[in-house]
């Protein structure tokens, strides 16, 4: 098309040299002020020990709401389209897809238009904002800061009609010095113009939904001329951590007027409590620089460093986030301007294999978080923030991966506040593009700048312990030059990115030292990472997964196994679950119904289905069943049995910094699920990493299957949650008494066996038992009443889960089309014999072969009916399965009652969802409730509800129902869907 911007009259800074901005990834910001840690000036120290800035005289905000208009393409954006009617008001911070304009996208790997880097389509729909502002009567004279703290697409300014800056970054703040532009005591008008694609797209092809729009705060702030620029806060701990060195660089801008005299710095630190940690300020004049060559003097920032001593500082850790605040005053003739930090002192360091948090090796217990609300998007509010802060608390999270991008500042400081190791990893991810942009030096300064503004935001935020180069993007130059400005700019923290030691296209482990300083691969398999443990390196980096047990509907399969490898082997530190969110967006379908939606719901063409939804929450914030087994696996103490049946135990605590007495321990004796006896455990003044012994006054039975129960309560209030709130549940054996569980009635023969032609039938007590003789099939069983719609049949299937494959886009390696491939979601089933066998019991048996092939040699299913005097009918299955079978996803049989039989109790592991390979969080007792309360409503409906180790269950309703019981614990699953219905 025409570029010739002097025929059209599109806004300045869309075009440059007759070329597209947004198509110029050597462009990656322009007239962007250079980025600093986010603070704003005080009015006073009051409100800058309180962090107030919205008290603040220098700060307003901008955030509501905005005139806004959708064009079709940047070329459209002329002075004439912003002096038109046809604006329609829309909420700042937000996504425009999120708010009728234009429609969210959900892509993994493959970007959502054909084109390649770094051209985009024409058709590229672009926002423009309006909205206007006034500043206060005692800004005049002083500097006005515009700071847009994130926007999805090529972001351009205008304020009054004059162009001011651009940037491309969507997740770290966009700040411009409008100084100049603004009219004091005026009215004045900001335009931003945001297209929705840009050279930046190509880099920001993470797996997510792909929105558009201003989606965090927009603010003006003030400062004087000459005012504080930058501060940098870091900790220097001696190597016992009783002592410290408070280290500080300040920079201050326009230092021409302060090299006048009467220009200086004045620094104090103030604990928890706001008292003052230094006897007298630190301070320093505002100088010019030395060089004995003056043509080396920087004209535009002065640097100050200063340093102080911390006989014994409160240290900072996930478990005790103890934070001090830095007041700096840049003292002048004018005034003073105040501005404040949180700071806590910690040492991050990697000694040989290990991670180190003050000296110690903490185990990450981490998760994968993503930017998501159900309702508008990417923007995400304060108060969501918190919440899910709040609840990865509860849970025993104690890290979390910013993926794939920088995150919000406020979530930044809610993990200083309350405690929160970060992996702050770079808006970074080519993935459709893995290994070219890394390489592609048009990409660099992308890289580099990205980089940049993560780690000059965020270098003072305690929580953060490494940084990360991004995800998913190859490796090449680009990543390395990114790396030398990280480690310059911040040496106090390690690097991260795992796409330097991937072992995809022949990479190994070994690799990638300039990009990362651990190793962090993703999904490797147990074996993987405990062989790699094994292996005698000098050189071996901590081992922290950056992404594992991919968390995706009903998941997380051996996540005991793989917390077993991180305490037994050396070097392995624990990882990160992909991921806490299942990002659905809330949708009301025509009935009214709400429900939420995936990639394909928005008419787009190219979408990865529900491959979105793939966290361990629903997008409401209700935990999926599999984070209470990571809750367990992460738990802070736990309870090892010395002599259980004797009561004697040992509380180990799994801290690492502070005593478990924030908890309150209790203890209870079951007998054959029963509670028979209950306790409080003593006093638990452990130290971190300590034990203690207790002996129980048990009063214990003589018989029956016994197990001691343990649960940790939270002693006070706290922000994750109110006191009595469960931290930790463990069970131990009790005795060695199995239960017995087999019917009572099993080896006493008197059923009476009634024939016809149709039917077979043995009568016992009352109870009837009644087999078809064409199909074999038991058609009736009870007393009063018949309780059986269809009998027990060969199941070989269960619905797939969405970590079997992806339903809506089958790819042929996957478990679930093998699965399908042998076609066993059809399996038909052909009887081959019914015999009533000679005994003292009549036993009738039925032999039937079940495939869902041409041949009949899949499955060979026999079953044994006996009923005892009592009425109990005994089953035994005997399964043969072909000698080409040998992937299947369930052997057992499927049994349709009557459905009125709705109340459900059962002794086994509960209360939630558990299967063989995650059930460590999932106690033995006695369970009650509903046939539908044990449907888990993943979003994409597959296998869920299923419970182990069961000894029996009972199915009723007011007057009578049904007991189950096995000879051995069994697995069940209680439902109204059958296998074909979910799947």
């Amino acid at each position: 098309m025409n570029n010739d911007i002097s025929q059209s009259p599109v806004l300045p800074m869309l075009f440059v040299a007759g070329e597209r901005t947004w198509e110029m990834p050597q462009l990656p910001a322009l007239n962007k002020l250079p980025p600093h840690a986010v603070t704003v000036p005080f009015g006073s120290q009051e409100q800058a020990l309180a962090m107030d800035r919205e008290s603040s005289p220098w700060f307003l905000s901008l955030d509501g709401s905005w005139d806004f208009k959708i064009l079709p393409r940047p070329e459209s954006v002329t002075e004439q389209v912003i002096g038109e009617d046809g604006w329609r008001p829309i909420v700042v911070p937000g996504s425009w897809t999120m708010q009728g304009f234009g429609k969210p996208q959900y892509t993994n790997v493959t970007m959502p238009f054909p084109n390649t880097p770094p051209d985009v389509p024409d058709d590229n729909p672009t926002g423009v904002y309006r909205r206007t502002f006034g500043t206060p009567a005692d800004w005049d004279g002083r500097r006005v800061i515009l700071h847009i703290a994130g926007c999805e697409g090529a972001l351009y300014v205008y304020v009054n009609g004059q162009s001011v800056g651009m940037s491309k970054d969507a997740r770290t703040p966009a700040e411009f010095d409008v100084s100049a532009h603004v009219q004091q005591g005026a009215e004045n008008e900001l335009v931003c113009v945001v297209t929705r694609w840009s050279d930046a797209s190509f880099i920001e092809d993470q797996d997510h939904w792909w929105h558009s729009g201003i989606m965090r705060e927009v603010f003006l702030y003030s400062t004087a001329r000459p005012h504080l620029q930058d501060l940098y806060a870091r900790s220097e701990l001696s190597d016992d951590f009783t002592s410290a060195a408070l280290k500080l660089t300040l920079d201050v801008g326009f230092p021409g007027e302060a090299y006048r005299e009467g220009y200086g710095i004045e620094v104090q630190m103030f604990d928890a409590r706001g008292a003052a940690v230094f006897d007298s300020p630190l301070s320093s004049p505002c100088l010019p620089p030395l060089h004995p060559i003056a043509w080396f003097n920087n004209a535009q920032r002065t640097r100050i460093d200063l340093s102080a001593a911390v006989p014994s500082p409160a240290l900072w850790s996930h478990e005790a986030p103890n934070l001090y605040t830095i007041v700096v005053t840049l003292k002048g003739p004018s005034g003073d301007e105040i501005h404040a930090v949180r700071f806590g002192f910690r040492r991050v360091e990697i000694k040989g294999a290990d991670l180190l948090i003050n000296g110690r090796r903490v185990l990450i217990n981490g998760v994968n978080y993503h930017d998501h609300d159900d309702t508008t998007g990417k923007a995400i509010s304060r108060a969501t923030m918190e919440a899910d802060l709040r609840l990865m608390k509860q849970f025993n999270v104690n890290a979390v991966r910013t993926a794939h991008y920088p995150k919000d500042a406020y979530w930044y400081e809610l993990c200083d506040r309350h405690g929160m190791y970060l992996i702050d990893e770079a808006n970074i991810e080519a993935h459709a593009y893995y290994n070219e942009i890394c390489s592609d030096m048009r990409y660099t300064n992308h890289f580099v700048e990205r980089v940049r503004a993560m780690v000059e935001r965020d270098k003072n935020h305690p929580s953060v312990i490494l940084w990360s180069l991004g995800n998913e993007s190859g490796y090449g130059v680009n990543h390395d030059a990114a790396a030398g400005y990280a480690r310059h700019a911040d040496p106090t923290r390690p690097l991260h990115y795992e796409g330097a030691i991937t072992r995809w296209f022949g990479k190994t482990w070994d690799g990638g030292r300039a990009a990362t300083d651990v190793v962090c691969p993703m999904y490797p398999y147990i074996h993987e990472i405990v062989e790699w443990a094994k292996e005698d390196k000098p050189d071996k980096r901590p081992l922290i997964m950056c992404e594992y047990s991919h968390t995706m509907g009903n998941s997380n399969g051996c996540l005991a196994e793989y917390y077993e490898a991180f305490e037994n082997y050396p070097g392995l530190q624990g990882g990160f679950l992909w991921e806490w969110l299942d990002h659905g967006i809330r949708q009301t379908s025509a009935d009214g119904e709400s429900h939420w939606a995936y990639g394909g719901d928005f008419g787009e063409d190219v979408h990865d289905a529900n491959f979105i939804t793939d966290g361990i929450v629903w997008p409401d914030r209700t935990p999926h069943p599999a984070l209470y087994e990571f809750k367990h696996l992460a738990r802070p103490c736990t309870v090892e049995a010395i002599d259980a049946a004797a009561g004697r135990v040992r509380i180990v605590s799994r801290e690492y910094f502070r005593s478990l007495s924030w908890l309150r321990g209790e203890w209870e004796l079951i007998v054959d699920g029963e509670p028979v006896q209950r306790g409080a455990l003593p006093t638990l003044d452990v130290a971190a990493g300590g034990s203690l012994e207790a002996a129980l006054p048990l009063q214990q039975p003589e018989h029956g299957e016994q197990f001691l129960n343990f649960y940790f309560y939270q002693r006070e209030d706290s922000f994750a949650a109110q006191a009595g709130h469960e931290v930790a549940r463990v069970q131990l054996a009790a005795s060695n008494t199995a239960f017995v569980s087999a019917p009572a009635g099993h080896a006493q023969p008197g059923a009476v066996v009634r024939e016809t032609a149709t039917t077979v039938a043995l009568e016992a007590d009352g109870v009837r038992a009644v087999f078809a003789r064409d199909s074999g099939r038991l058609i009736e069983f009870g007393g009063q009443r018949n309780l059986v719609v269809a009998g027990p049949q060969l199941n070989v299937w269960r619905a797939g889960t969405d970590n079997d494959g992806i339903k809506l886009m089958l790819y042929p390696h996957t478990t679930l089309q093998r699965w399908l491939n042998l076609k066993l979601d059809r399996v038909e089933h052909r009887l081959e014999s019914m015999t009533l066998l000679p005994g003292d019991a009549p036993v009738i048996e039925v032999v039937y072969k079940a495939s869902g092939r041409e041949q009949w040699d899949d499955f060979t299913h026999t079953m044994r009916f006996t009923l005892s005097s009592g009425g109990e009918l005994t089953i035994d299955n005997h399964v043969a399965i072909g000698n080409d079978i040998n992937d299947i996803p369930r052997v057992g049989v499927s049994l349709v009652l009557d459905p009125a039989l709705e109340s459900l109790e059962w002794y086994g592991r509960g209360p939630w969802e558990n299967y063989a390979d995650r059930r460590a969080s999932a106690l033995i007792g006695r369970f009650g409730g509903t046939v539908s309360g044990q449907h888990v409503p993943y979003i994409m409906p597959q296998e869920n509800g299923h419970k182990t180790d069961v000894r029996w269950l009972r199915l009723g309703e007011a007057g009578g129902g049904l007991q189950i019981a096995g000879a051995a614990p069994f697995e069940f699953n209680a439902s109204h869907f059958t296998d074909h219905d979910l799947f």
